[in-house]
């Protein structure tokens, strides 16, 4: 059991973290911060936190557990804001859904420190933010991506690992450059099209009255285009160098299906639809998700 977490970050992810290692028993009290005030109260009325703190560095007083979990732009600053309580004892954590620059802000701000460091990813999340959205069983089942270094300590990575799993995770180790590049295809290239596609058809005369026929196939493919926008945009920042690779291949393969739309070949694109749907029919996700 850990004997105070400090969560910086009180929203849906960090808000479902303290509350699922309070009904683990694995956290004595839990010590809250966020950059608005009014979220880190409202936090502590939800009973997400027990005690409200006035700065990030105050709320990492005393913790043996850290989580981050703010958007991956606000990595380094945050990490410079607490880094002169941080100890060789302190287990660190973040939610990014990126990997490299979280790796690297923690090399530039924490030193010799970093090996307290264990960069995450936990492969879930809903369409809502906010901490009156944390729910204690949204890690439950779901994958969770672990990158550490060569300089993270390996005491500190297994125990980020059994304590991931105590809450029902499915742990899969990964090196940031392996994680980021999987993720832009799998994750970041889908949020971009789901995103230019609302867009594409928003921009036209006609827009609202073709989404006004829109049916259950348009609805599940642009789900993810109701996301959080500046979390979204960090991300894709975050990650441009891997998203702008997928985004090449991506529109080499529909420039190829738009021609032999144009062109009338209907066995090129039969064959190619028959790929795809095969393709989609054997794919199976990792254990736990739905």
């Amino acid at each position: 059991m850990f004997e105070q977490l400090g969560l910086i970050g009180c929203g849906l992810m960090g808000g479902s973290f303290a509350l699922a290692l309070k009904r683990a028993g694995l956290v004595k009290r839990v010590v809250g911060y966020s950059k608005s005030p009014s979220t880190t109260e409202r936090a502590r009325q939800l009973g997400v936190i027990d005690v409200e703190a006035p700065s990030a560095l105050l709320a990492v007083s005393g913790a043996d557990i850290v989580l981050l979990a703010v958007p991956v732009a606000a990595t380094e600053a945050t990490l410079k804001a607490i880094r002169h309580l941080v100890t060789h004892k302190t287990l660190i954590m973040d939610v990014g859904s990126t990997k490299r620059d979280v790796v690297d802000a923690a090399r530039r701000v924490l030193r010799d420190h970093v090996s307290s460091f264990v960069p995450c990813h936990p492969v879930t999340g809903k369409e809502v933010a906010g901490v009156e959205h944390a729910d204690a069983d949204l890690y439950s089942g779901k994958q969770l991506i672990v990158t550490p270094i060569d300089r993270t300590a390996p005491e500190k990575v297994q125990k980020a690992i059994e304590l991931w799993e105590a809450i029902g995770c499915h742990v899969q180790r990964m090196t940031p450059e392996a994680h980021d590049a999987a993720f832009a295809a799998v994750s970041h290239l889908p949020h971009l099209i789901a995103f230019a596609l609302m867009q594409s058809i928003t921009s036209q005369r006609n827009g609202s009255d073709f989404l006004a026929l829109a049916g259950p196939g348009f609805r599940d493919f642009t789900r993810i285009a109701a996301s959080d926008p500046k979390m979204w945009r960090d991300i894709l920042l975050a990650n441009r160098q891997e998203l702008v690779e997928q985004c090449n291949l991506f529109q080499r393969t529909l420039q190829a299906l738009e021609l032999m739309v144009e062109t009338g070949n209907g066995d090129g694109l039969e064959e190619v639809i028959g790929k795809a749907s095969e393709a989609r029919a054997g794919w199976r996700m990792g254990p736990g998700r739905k």
